[in-house]
C-alpha cells in the first residue's frame, strides 16, 4: 500500500507486471516436460486476455484430478535501440486442468502458482491478488509507438530532456536514448563506453487517461527549456 500522502514516481510491481501482460504480443509455455512452445497470438489482446487465473483450490470438484504443471514466461524489450533492450521478464507458474495445446484459440484457466518480475532491481514476487488488483496504466498499449515517434520524428527533445538529469551525464556520454514510458514519467538510458545510467523524469502527476499524455511529456519539456543544466547540451 502507497503512504496517501507520499508523490508516486513510478510503478508498483504489480503495476509493472500487468503493463507487460497487457502489451505481450508472445509467451513462452513450458509445460508437463515438454519443449517450450511459442505462441503469437497476443496482439489486441495481451496475455490476461489469453489466460484466465484463479486462486489455488484445494481438493475439490472444481480442483483437476491430474493437475499439469505449467510455466508462462514473457518479455518486455525496449522498444528503442537500446544496448541491453530487454527491460524484464515475468514468469508465472500454475496448474492447468489439461496438457496445453498450442493450436487451442480459447482462453487457458490456468490455478495460480506464484509470479515474479525479474528487471533491474532484481527479482520480485506479486501475489494474485496484487496484479488483479493493479490498476491498468492506460499509456501501457501505446508506449511503443510514442516512443518510436519521439526517436524517428523528434530526436533533438532528447538531449533537451537531458537539461532535468541530475546529477547531469559525464561529459564521456556517448548517446542517451529514450527506454521506457509510463503514467508516472519518463525513463532515458544514459550510455557510456562500458556501462550504462537509466535515469527517470518523473510527471507531475500520474497519467489518469490518455489524452492526458502529451500534455505531462510537454511539461517537462518546458521545464527543461527553463532549467539550467551545468552540461548543457545544445537542444
Amino acid at each position: 500500500m502507497r503512504p496517501f500522502s507520499a508523490r508516486v514516481t513510478q510503478p508498483t510491481p504489480a503495476e509493472r507486471m500487468l503493463s507487460i501482460l497487457t502489451t505481450a504480443h508472445s509467451m513462452t509455455v513450458v509445460s508437463d516436460g515438454l519443449d517450450p512452445v511459442d505462441v503469437h497470438r497476443l496482439d489486441g489482446t495481451g496475455a490476461m486476455g489469453h489466460i484466465h487465473l484463479h486462486e489455488p483450490s484445494a481438493t475439490g470438484p472444481d480442483r483437476p484430478a491430474a493437475p499439469v504443471p505449467v510455466r508462462v514466461e514473457f518479455t518486455d524489450v525496449a522498444p528503442a535501440p537500446v544496448r541491453d533492450r530487454l527491460r524484464g521478464r515475468v514468469t508465472m507458474t500454475g496448474l492447468l486442468t489439461a496438457p496445453y495445446d498450442a493450436q487451442a484459440t480459447g482462453s487457458i484457466c490456468m490455478e495460480f502458482g506464484q509470479a515474479a518480475l525479474d528487471d533491474d532491481g532484481g527479482r520480485t514476487f506479486v501475489p494474485l491478488s496484487a496484479l488483479l488488483t493493479a490498476v491498468p496504466d492506460p499509456v501501457a498499449p501505446h508506449e511503443a509507438d510514442m516512443l518510436t515517434h519521439l526517436m524517428d520524428s523528434h530526436a533533438e527533445l532528447v538531449p533537451l530532456l537531458l537539461r532535468l538529469v541530475r546529477p547531469g551525464p559525464d561529459k564521456n556520454m556517448l548517446r542517451a536514448l529514450p527506454l521506457a514510458l509510463d503514467r508516472y514519467g519518463v525513463t532515458l538510458r544514459l550510455e557510456y563506453a562500458r556501462t550504462r545510467r537509466d535515469v527517470r523524469l518523473p510527471f507531475a502527476t500520474p497519467v489518469t487517461e490518455m489524452n492526458q499524455a502529451a500534455p505531462r511529456i510537454h511539461a517537462l519539456l518546458a521545464a527543461a527549456r527553463r532549467a539550467s543544466h551545468p552540461n548543457r547540451l545544445s537542444a
